[in-house]
């Protein structure tokens, strides 16, 4: 720490140290990260760092808190360093292996409940660039007697998506190793969705640095206009697909006419635009009717 410590640091001091400290490193919400990170450091709730907020800390408790603080400080994503991400009213592991889940992308989970709904009971669904697993994962667990496969081309993702699926208790998803669909042929599926990487190979310099310094820019190259893999998945996905299947994908805020397009001159139909939190172009979805 650059400042000369108290003889005895309590929650309280530390706490206002850490938001101090962060607010002066630019970050965005100061006083909500350095609640998180003390409150894991301590293995409290939040509201524990104000009822006991005189309390002393202890060596350990003092030396853990200071690790994560140095971490934030360089930028790594608070969900890096606490080795979870909320998505969809689960928990989920996260590191440095995989992208940290987005509550934007709960709207492709939504897309993917809605279009599939009048065949809740059973749907055969693909899931590609799977990452940590967050969509297909909460897919399995809001459609358990449905069945899904999950495929990503890094087998470092594919271990996270693996271990949240088993720690959650999605026994309804197998996990294959693949480039897109090459690990499925033959296959046909209700439903597939996708959250490829769709980042302009130029937009990816100008990113924050919790995004560019730190998450997997395998996961987040999409080529000049950021349009590589969607343009792939569109293109192919007609082979995979089942009589009235789905296709739902997460594209950038501003590439919706552009994926719409490519949907419809592939011959979906009922292609439709959904909106995120923010009001920004966010999914993409359309129905194949035809195997000819």
């Amino acid at each position: 720490m650059t400042q000369e410590a108290p003889p005895s640091w309590t929650i309280g001091s530390i706490l206002k140290w850490a938001v101090d400290d962060f607010r002066a490193k630019g970050l965005e919400s100061p006083r909500v990260e350095a609640e998180l990170l003390l409150s894991s450091a301590l293995g409290c709730t939040r509201i524990t760092l104000l009822t006991d907020s005189a309390r002393p800390l202890e060596p350990a408790e003092l030396s853990r808190f200071k690790a994560m603080v140095v971490r934030r400080r360089r930028r790594e994503p608070i969900a890096y360093i606490l080795g979870r991400r909320e998505f969809f009213g689960r928990t989920f592991k996260v590191d440095a292996r995989v992208l940290v889940p987005r509550p934007d992308t709960e709207i492709l989970v939504d897309v993917a409940l809605r279009e599939t709904r009048a065949r809740d009971l059973y749907v055969r669904a693909l899931d590609l660039c799977t990452g940590s697993g967050c969509v297909v994962i909460t897919l399995a667990k809001e459609r358990p007697t449905s069945s899904f496969v999950a495929v990503d081309i890094s087998p470092d993702a594919l271990a996270v998506a693996t271990e949240n699926a088993l720690r959650i208790g999605a026994y309804n998803v197998a996990f294959r190793r693949g480039d897109l669909f090459e690990s499925v042929q033959g296959a046909h599926f209700d439903l597939i969705t996708a959250n490829p990487p769709y980042v302009t190979t130029h937009e990816i310099t100008t990113l924050d640095a919790d995004v560019r310094e730190h998450e997997p820019h395998l996961a987040l190259d999409g080529g000049a206009d950021g349009l590589d893999l969607v343009r792939r998945i569109v293109e192919t996905a007609p082979q995979h697909l089942a009589p009235e299947g789905v296709l739902a994908m997460e594209i950038g805020a501003d590439q919706g006419p552009a994926t719409a397009e490519l949907f419809g001159r592939r011959g979906f139909e009922g292609v439709r635009i959904d909106k995120d939190y923010g009001k920004r172009d966010r999914v993409v979805s359309g129905r194949w009717r035809s195997r000819a």
